[in-house]
């Protein structure tokens, strides 16, 4: 293990140990760490302030938002709200790497863990993937108790899963561009782009006049205008809909050629305690979001 990787591991576990006893203490200095602020949890003002606060006293405990978090089972959410048309297809499901059968599936295809962040393996040609390393990366990746070093509780109750589902890609043969839409109160309100992915991910915010939105840090913006997605109004409207009983969640889709496919619902964007907003953003998105019952 690098000593990177044993750093952050050993972060992970103070911030369980200390979870422990106290929520509140371990979320306030994750907070500290990542944002470099302190967290104010009796007043907040701050988006990550107060997501942090509803994390806390609702999400950590919402059987739906578990439902939704789970990269599976959101699926069941999905066509419940009558939108099955979003999803991108899911060829298979295992409860280990030992299950899958690498013959049948297609040249190109993805392989994700339903439980977490970041447990994808994206295969582009099944001829050079190395399928030992794969199955050994997928099973570790099936033991990890997500959401505790990171005090997202509402992964806890996800049963890990390993989704095999279909690669998409533009008809130029690239990977379509990503599109967060923020949902604050069950209202879409803007939305953040994700592109360069390949390169250096570079994050822009825009309303849905397609007007670009100063929220987050100069450094991270990609300064080549942005493409609006032909599938925006189809986009917002389906994330009213999927947004409806909650107080804030990320709505994320693909425009695959002019067709908005359904990435996954998010709750708790980087932790909580996402450093990419500027002051301002942090403020702004603060202000639109209401956490008062």
């Amino acid at each position: 293990m690098h000593k990177e990787n044993i750093i952050v591991w050993l972060f992970k576990k103070f911030i369980q140990f200390v979870g422990v006893f106290s929520e509140e203490k371990s979320n306030k200095i994750m907070y500290k760490i990542h944002t470099g602020k302190k967290l104010n949890l009796k007043k907040p003002k701050l988006f990550n302030e107060k997501l942090m606060k509803l994390k806390i006293d609702d999400y950590n405990n919402n059987e739906l938002v578990s439902k939704c978090a789970d990269k599976y089972k959101m699926q069941e959410y999905v066509k419940e709200c009558g939108l099955e048309q979003v999803l991108n297809p899911i060829y298979k499901v295992y409860s280990n790497a030992d299950e899958i059968d690498f013959n049948e599936l297609p040249n190109k295809f993805v392989l994700k863990c339903n439980h977490g962040c970041g447990y994808n393996i994206i295969c582009t040609n099944k001829e050079t993937l190395n399928i030992k390393k794969t199955k050994k990366l997928l099973n570790k990746w099936l033991k990890i108790k997500f959401g505790k070093g990171t005090r997202e509780l509402h992964y806890l109750k996800i049963k890990p899963l390993i989704i095999c589902e279909k690669y998409i890609e533009t008809n130029e043969g690239i990977l379509p561009n990503d599109y967060k839409i923020y949902c604050f109160n069950g209202e879409p309100k803007l939305l953040l782009t994700c592109t360069g992915r390949e390169e250096e991910l570079k994050l822009n915010f825009y309303d849905f006049d397609w007007n670009e939105l100063m929220l987050g840090h100069e450094k991270n913006r990609a300064k080549n205008a942005i493409k609006k997605p032909e599938c925006l109004i189809e986009m917002v409207e389906y994330a009213r809909v999927l947004a409806k009983p909650f107080k804030f969640v990320r709505v994320d889709f693909y425009d695959l050629d002019g067709k908005p496919v359904l990435g996954e619902l998010t709750f708790t964007p980087a932790r909580c305690s996402a450093a990419y907003y500027n002051d301002e953003g942090s403020k702004k998105l603060g202000e639109m979001l209401k956490i008062e019952d």
